[in-house]
């Protein structure tokens, strides 16, 4: 005896108010989901890519990649979810781009990062002496969102930067931002005029007004206090 087979579009003849049930209710649920999808302008991504760099002045291209891009190329290949590796060395310098696989969680990115700070750092005496670094750059795939502007005619540099380092950590404290960056800040910077005629008058020479100079401000230990509780140190500023 052959089964019969069930037969959809029959049972949907034979059963026209349930039907017509069952689209309502797929209906109403489709445009409730639709509400409730998540929307994000600037939707979160990991960016699974970091530079490093290493500066080694009066070296020739070919020492940088043998001793040093070679070097730290041997470290990252034991790092966790790496793909591709590549490398660029001139004289002086060696970039390397680390790059991991898109499989890799989004929520191990940063752990990453954090152990391949940590492996070439062990191996950074290997290196030959003189280079400076390995630099590390995670984030140059980031994004600013808004851009503010500040001009303060009238007032003095220090003014101006001191009222954006205060912006810079109100705008910190807003919920969902995640960097705040200042650019154009002007270090500050003093300027000494020496008079030749007044450095022969006190028979001084540039070295020594130079010495005099630096020693100034100067914090000297003079040691501790001890009390029952702790120990209270001492300074001397010259």
């Amino acid at each position: 005896m052959t089964r019969a087979r069930f037969n959809l579009s029959l049972w949907a003849l034979e059963h026209p108010a349930l039907v017509r049930y069952l689209m309502v209710v797929l209906l109403v649920m489709g445009v409730a989901a639709y509400f409730q999808l998540g929307q994000d302008e600037d939707p979160p991504f990991s960016w699974r890519a970091m530079v490093i760099k290493a500066a080694w002045p009066g070296a020739t291209a070919s020492q940088m990649s043998d001793q040093v891009a070679d070097k730290i190329e041997r470290v990252l290949q034991e790092i966790p979810y790496a793909d591709k590796i590549r490398s660029y060395s001139k004289p002086g310098e060696s970039t390397i781009i680390f790059q991991l696989r898109d499989s890799s969680p989004s929520a191990e990115v940063t752990h990453v990062w954090t152990t391949v700070r940590k492996k070439v750092g062990d191996m950074q005496g290997s290196l030959p002496a003189g280079v400076q670094g390995p630099f590390f750059n995670d984030d140059f795939g980031d994004t600013f969102g808004v851009i503010y502007a500040l001009a303060a005619p009238g007032y003095a540099t220090r003014d101006v930067r001191d009222f954006a380092r205060t912006a810079r950590q109100a705008l910190l404290r807003v919920p969902d931002v995640g960097k705040v960056e200042i650019y154009g800040l002007q270090d500050e910077r003093l300027y000494v005029e020496l008079s030749r005629a007044r450095l022969a008058q006190y028979r001084l020479t540039v070295a020594q007004v130079i010495a005099a100079a630096q020693a100034q401000n100067t914090v000297l230990s003079a040691g501790a206090v001890q009390t029952d509780r702790t120990d209270i140190p001492l300074r001397l500023e010259s």
